[in-house]
């Protein structure tokens, strides 16, 4: 039974894969059916399958059947050869086979069976384009760094040159019989010279008899570029005229009381030589420069001055090393002297400065001569170190000097200083300070230290009624004086169209010899503002806020003991005031503008000097002229 159908099996097989495909016709024909002849136990080969016919006769067309099924009866016979159908050692041969075998035509497919493909062939040989390379390797060394490397700042667009006005004047009118004039001139835009001008007036009268002040200057400036170097200089002329129109409000006038007339008169000027800067490592500097003045008053007073001052400068990484020096020339003469006080200065420092440090050590070396000759060796030295990274510094700082008295520095603080002034140079033998600066937030910086200064000869402005009426003198505080108190500075600059700043200054007095700092407040505060609200409007305004300070008069006694000629001091107390001012300024259009300035808004009546009243309430306006 197995060899039977195994025998069936690969007759089959071999069928199929011998069958040709041209064996189909145009129609399909009926399954015809091959019988075989049963296989007899004798030796006779198997006989041919004898193959049934279709209903219909099979034609010449139909050759293709024709080999199928000789085909067919051939492998049946290799077949049986192969199996060993006559062998009687075969296991498998059991007997003759006898099985009708079903051969069907091979598929041939027709038209109805085709599906259209819809796409067109690409009939068109095309060959892709290949550009030859070509290589160009870089001759310079490729970094590895895989840092964030930092963005280089680009460089500003230049601007559109606008129309400039190098000339512009002001003027003014106002209560208290004010006038107001100002003017500036200038040669315009030059990258190599600069000059320029300008003219500055301003007068008032107060209410009691020859309370007037009048101030006058003028002056012009230039400056050169050359080379390497750059040239500047400028000469100033200023007038500045009042009256000693003080006296004791709460006492009677004199009948025959008529105020003297005061002016002083300085003509100044100054010339330097500086090396132009440069952005270099280890660079050499240098800088040269001469000024001098000579002051006059409507009486003898004269005082003239020369100083020459310069230094060199140099750099080597982070260490600076230099030499700064200068003379000191002046001549002071009046109705009782002529002395020549004069002062010779050395100051050789070196520098270190750091990301986090800034170290400066020197020593100040001072000599005078003319009509006084000493000689000093002070302290210069400072210290900064960052204690918050870019916000906050802390500094300390150790320094003296000599300080030359000078006639016209006496007459612009006091301009009812009177005449003959006592001539003796002060020494702030050691001033240390120490405190923090920085910046607190975007736009705001501050300053604020404490101090102690050593003072010896410490000058003082003190009333001098009993000897010349109503005016004062200079006294010196003979022996060591010390002043400490505590200085605050603040700035905040929220935008360049808003600026808010101040200055508040404690002090205290320990004298040797007097009993007050004279006319020296113990409290200052100074402040001020400037508001840019649009491009053509802009408010301006300050402060000044003055603590109690204190004069003395002198008086004899209606009878003076004997032996005792010397007047008795009496201590004055002037009370301290709040002074407020303010403008604003309105531009019409690129030429013309207008202007009003208040000073003493709060009308406050207060005294700088004893019995000398301040002005009242004064407001000034006008209009400027651009050209």
């Amino acid at each position: 039974m197995n060899s039977r159908y195994t025998y069936t099996l690969l007759t089959l097989l071999i069928a199929l894969y011998f069958v040709p495909a041209q064996a189909q016709t145009k129609k399909p024909a009926k399954k015809a059916t091959v019988k075989t002849a049963a296989k007899k136990p004798a030796a006779k080969p198997a006989a041919k399958p004898a193959v049934k016919q279709t209903s219909k006769p099979v034609t010449k067309k139909t050759t293709d059947s024709k080999n199928l099924g000789d085909a067919a009866a051939k492998s049946l016979q290799d077949t049986t050869k192969k199996g060993g159908g006559n062998n009687p050692n075969n296991p498998n041969n059991g007997g003759s086979l006898s099985e009708e075998i079903v051969v069907t035509t091979a598929y041939k497919p027709v038209l109805a069976d085709a599906v259209k493909i819809r796409r067109n062939p690409d009939l068109e040989d095309k060959v892709p384009f290949k550009a030859p390379l070509t290589y160009a390797p870089l001759d310079k060394r490729q970094e590895q760094n895989s840092e964030i490397r930092q963005l280089d700042p680009m460089k500003r667009p230049a601007e559109q040159d606008s129309v400039l006005t190098n000339n512009f004047a002001k003027v003014g009118f106002g209560n208290l019989k004010s006038i107001f004039g100002e003017a500036y001139f200038a040669n315009g835009r030059d990258q190599a010279l600069q000059v320029g001008g300008h003219l500055k007036h301003f007068s008032q009268s107060g209410s009691l008899q020859k309370q007037t002040e009048s101030r006058d200057e003028v002056g012009v400036f230039g400056k050169s570029v050359l080379g390497d170097n750059n040239v500047s200089g400028r000469i100033n002329f200023n007038r500045q005229g009042n009256y000693f129109y003080g006296y004791d409000q709460e006492a009677p006038p004199p009948t025959s009381f008529q105020p003297g007339k005061q002016h002083f008169n300085t003509l100044s000027g100054e010339v330097e030589l500086a090396k132009n800067y440069k952005d270099v490592e280890n660079d050499f500097t240098y800088a040269v420069k001469l000024k001098g003045y000579s002051f006059s008053n409507a009486y003898q007073a004269k005082e003239n001055n020369v100083v020459i001052t310069g230094f060199l400068n140099q750099t080597v990484k982070q260490f600076y090393a230099g030499l700064s020096a200068s003379l000191d020339l002046a001549s002071q003469k009046d109705s009782l002297y002529n002395l020549g006080n004069n002062i010779a200065r050395i100051n050789p420092y070196i520098k270190f400065q750091g990301t986090n440090y800034k170290i400066d050590a020197g020593v100040n070396i001072v000599k005078e001569f003319g009509d006084f000759g000493k000689f000093y060796i002070f302290p210069a030295a400072k210290l900064e170190v960052q204690v918050v990274p870019k916000y906050v510094r802390l500094f300390v700082e150790a320094k003296g000097d000599v300080n030359r008295s000078s006639l016209r520095d006496f007459a612009m603080t006091n301009p009812f200083i009177g005449q003959n002034i006592n001539i003796k140079n002060s020494v702030d033998q050691l001033d240390l300070a120490a405190g923090l600066k920085g910046t607190l937030a975007p736009g705001l910086s501050f300053k604020a230290s404490v101090f102690r200064n050593s003072i010896k000869n410490m000058p003082l402005i003190a009333s001098n009624f009993l000897a010349e009426g109503n005016k004062f003198n200079v006294i010196y505080d003979d022996g060591k004086a010390r002043v400490s108190g505590f200085n605050g500075e603040l700035d905040f600059k929220a935008t360049d169209d808003f600026n808010i700043f101040g200055r508040a200054e404690f002090r205290d007095y320990k004298l040797a010899s007097e009993a007050e700092a004279w006319n020296l407040p113990k409290f200052t505060l100074t402040a001020g503002t400037a508001i840019h609200i649009d491009s053509k409007l802009t408010v301006t305004g300050s402060l000044l806020i003055r603590g109690d300070a204190y004069d003395r008069t002198q008086s004899f006694l209606p009878t003076p003991a004997p032996g005792d000629p010397n007047p008795v001091s009496t201590k004055q107390t002037i009370k301290g005031f709040a002074d407020l001012s303010g403008g604003v300024e309105y531009r019409i259009n690129s030429r013309f503008s207008v202007f009003a300035q208040a000073n003493n808004i709060l009308s406050s009546s207060y005294q700088r000097w004893l019995y000398y009243s301040n002005y009242g309430f004064n407001i000034f306006g006008g209009v400027g002229y651009a050209f």
